[in-house]
């Protein structure tokens, strides 16, 4: 069987979700809608699909099995929700939502709705992360003893659109945007969800009200710190996430490769790079589709990397240590702030 999908937003990450889908054989995307019509319209006659200027009208008219979202940030919601009110099964680009109570309205919306959703955080997809976990669970490192993760880059280009540089709009700076992909990747790779954060931020951006960079003490479930250091200021790029073990160092790094020290110096781990992330993350979505089988960046899993970024900020603010509450946590206390 072969899902129709419609892709809601034209943006620069669109081409690459149409080009996994071109190539996935359960997929045939049929249409794509975006505000700026001459992008859709773009886009349209290279995949050969109709275009929408409205992404509602799109779907009560292609009534597709799936959508891609590609919205920004503060429209997820909206967007999850009427397609969830269709029986619209979703892909949704990261993160979930601004903040856990739009997650939970996704949620909520789409157990309602029969809809079957999963989030874009593509770290798991990434043939030099996969590579990484399976060092990880191998243990022939010995126990992991902590994580540090850092991320430079200049976050504040004039080339990134505006509605990243506003706090309502994007749920905050290069914590918010980038940010979910690190939190991603220590709680993924570390083994477990990330529980108590303690945080400061910089802000000395050129744009907007968002801050321009920050450094987080993290620690999981089962007591593994980590450090997330993240600077959106202007100088050499950095993407490094390291590994430290009882037994070693492993050194992940998308520019330099993959990387471990036994006690000696670092040599490098081959990394296969055949299959695209793209093409992997529509298998995890085919696969929940048609079996029922919860992927990895399932809802309440994306729905705690906004929670923890939600704290990260909040620890920022009062400068003390937060408690990332669980899912029931927050339920209650919304219950009992209600009435």
């Amino acid at each position: 069987m072969s899902y129709r999908v419609v892709l809601i937003g034209g943006g620069a990450i669109a081409g690459h979700h149409l080009e996994a889908l071109r190539l996935h054989p359960a997929f045939k995307a049929v249409a794509v809608a975006d505000l700026a019509t001459e992008r859709a319209e773009g886009l349209a006659a290279i995949y050969g699909l109709r275009a929408y200027g409205d992404y509602r009208e799109m779907v009560e008219k292609e009534k597709p099995d799936a959508a891609i979202i590609v919205l920004p940030h503060f429209l997820h919601r909206e967007a999850a929700v009427f397609c969830a009110a269709r029986g619209c099964h979703m892909l949704l680009e990261k993160p979930m939502a601004l903040n856990v109570r739009e997650c939970d309205e996704i949620i909520g919306a789409s157990l309602a709705g029969g809809s079957r959703v999963m989030v874009g955080h593509t770290q798991h997809y990434l043939a030099i992360n996969l590579a990484a976990k399976e060092v990880i669970d191998s243990g022939r490192l010995g126990t992991l003893a902590m994580i540090r993760d850092t991320r430079d880059f200049h976050y504040f280009s004039e080339a990134r659109a505006d509605w990243f540089f506003e706090k309502a709009k994007a749920g905050g700076g290069i914590l918010a945007n980038l940010g979910a992909h690190s939190v991603d990747k220590i709680q993924w790779l570390g083994g477990g969800r990330i529980v108590n954060v303690k945080a400061a931020v910089s802000r000395y951006g050129t744009r907007g009200d968002v801050e321009g960079g920050g450094i987080a003490f993290l620690e999981n479930e089962h007591g593994l710190p980590a450090v997330l250091s993240q600077s959106g200021y202007p100088g050499a790029p950095k993407d490094e996430t390291e590994f430290i073990f009882t037994g070693g160092i492993l050194k992940l790094n998308p520019r330099e490769g993959l990387r471990v020290s036994d006690g000696g110096n670092f040599r490098e781990i081959p990394v296969a790079t055949d299959a695209d992330a793209f093409k992997l993350q529509l298998d995890d979505l085919h696969r929940y589709i048609r079996d029922g089988r919860e992927p990895a960046c399932s809802m309440a899993y994306s729905r705690s990397v906004v929670a923890v970024i939600e704290e990260i900020y909040r620890s920022a603010e009062t400068g003390k240590e937060r408690e990332v509450p669980s899912s029931a946590e927050r339920e209650r206390a919304e219950r009992e702030r209600i009435g």
